[in-house]
């Protein structure tokens, strides 16, 4: 053990450096809810009080660091124009196969280099076990449980549009078709918004982003709608994209376009990121944002209609030029009760999904509990 007086002169360096910070955790140590709090660090490899007081106090500067935020968020956007292949043009849209190929092998190096700095950061900075760290950033274990919870929570919210889609438009019988499932993953873009995107944008804004707030003793409720903004902001660069290949729309739509997207992808980040919190699973995230992009968004005016496209032009991956063609089924128009159906249960699924919000994200895994008690800040929650 460490003489009384190194101690004490180590503490007395990390309060002259960081005052505030020290102050408040010296609170935490001596709230009745400590205790417990000491065992849930020491889950992560944090054993003993200076440690976690350490580790908190080094992760808290990154958490609360918005350029650091901003730097992560950047590693992912960036690359997309630093090469004429990755780069759209008004002749080059950010849909063709060329391009979807290039960004996602530079978006995959930028995940693979953003997890592998995290990974050090927890490991080396934050006193945590390789193992550890990786069930923090999500990677383990594989809850099987965990996966098929998420999976249906999210199928209850989108109980409306899957039944537009599955039993209105009939397209319920290619769901079980591997046919089907094989052409939707052989065009790049299918691949792109089925794959690839759900992959790497987990793991750069939840499996690397996530564990420094939660090491910095970030409250579960900042974290969850705090952080998404960086997700959002991610997709704001479709602006200028938009901009290239659509010319003739006006700004302002385009504008507006721009902030519509802003405002979904940022909400669908506090429900992909709450999930990970609570399960702890990257791979149950990765699969509802994979079930997000399939199901689009609901429809929320109009009435119930078959013989409507279900989806994008699929492209071949090898034949950059062939033309894709939009599938449709059906031919004639459906009765009111369709839409009177529809609607009923979209808001039924909604009801619903915020019925089971806690029920079905209930885990084992989690990596914070929700507790009032203790202000939302104990990790490695037993729920």
């Amino acid at each position: 053990m460490a003489p009384v007086g190194t101690i004490l002169a180590r503490l007395k360096g990390l309060y002259s450096k960081h005052q505030g910070l020290f102050l408040s955790l010296a609170l935490v140590m001596m709230s009745p809810h400590y205790q417990c709090k000491r065992l849930r660090y020491a889950q992560y490899g944090l054993t003993g009080s200076l440690n976690a007081l350490k580790a908190a106090a080094k992760f808290q500067f990154l958490a609360n660091d918005t350029l650091f935020q901003v730097a992560l968020t950047l590693l992912y956007v960036v690359p997309f124009y630093l090469s004429p292949a990755t780069r759209p043009s008004p002749s080059l849209s950010r849909d063709a196969p060329s391009v979807i190929r290039a960004r996602i092998r530079v978006v995959t190096l930028s995940c693979i280099t953003c997890s592998l700095v995290v990974l050090w950061l927890i490991v080396e900075k934050g006193g945590s076990s390789p193992s550890a760290a990786l069930t923090l950033m999500g990677w383990w274990p594989l809850d099987l449980g965990d996966i098929l919870r998420t999976l249906l929570l999210t199928a209850i919210l989108f109980l409306g549009p899957l039944y537009e889609r599955g039993i209105a438009e009939g397209e319920w019988r290619s769901w079980f078709s591997r046919t089907s499932w094989s052409q939707s993953l052989s065009g790049w873009i299918g691949w792109r918004n089925y794959v690839a995107g759900p992959i790497t944008e987990e793991v750069m804004f939840r499996s690397a982003l996530v564990p420094l707030h939660i090491l910095a003793r970030v409250s579960p409720g900042r974290i969850v709608f705090l952080s998404p903004l960086y997700f959002g902001i991610a997709h704001v660069h479709h602006f200028y994209e938009f901009r290239l290949t659509h010319p003739d729309t006006p700004g302002l739509a385009a504008l507006l376009r721009s902030l519509f997207q802003f405002g979904y992808t940022t909400v669908f980040g506090w429900y992909a990121t709450f999930v990970y919190i609570r399960t702890g699973s990257l791979l149950a995230v990765i699969l509802a944002h994979s079930f997000c992009n399939w199901c689009g968004l609901p429809r929320l005016w109009g009435r119930v209609e078959a013989g409507e496209p279900l989806g994008p032009p699929l492209r071949g991956k090898k034949d950059e030029d062939r033309n894709g063609n939009t599938v449709t089924v059906g031919d004639g128009q459906l009765g009111i009760g369709w839409t009177v159906a529809y609607y009923v249960l979209l808001v039924a699924g909604a009801v619903g999904f915020a019925w089971c919000l806690y029920p079905l994200t209930n885990s084992y895994n989690a990596l914070v509990t929700f507790d009032k008690s203790t202000r939302g800040q104990s990790m490695r929650g037993r729920n």
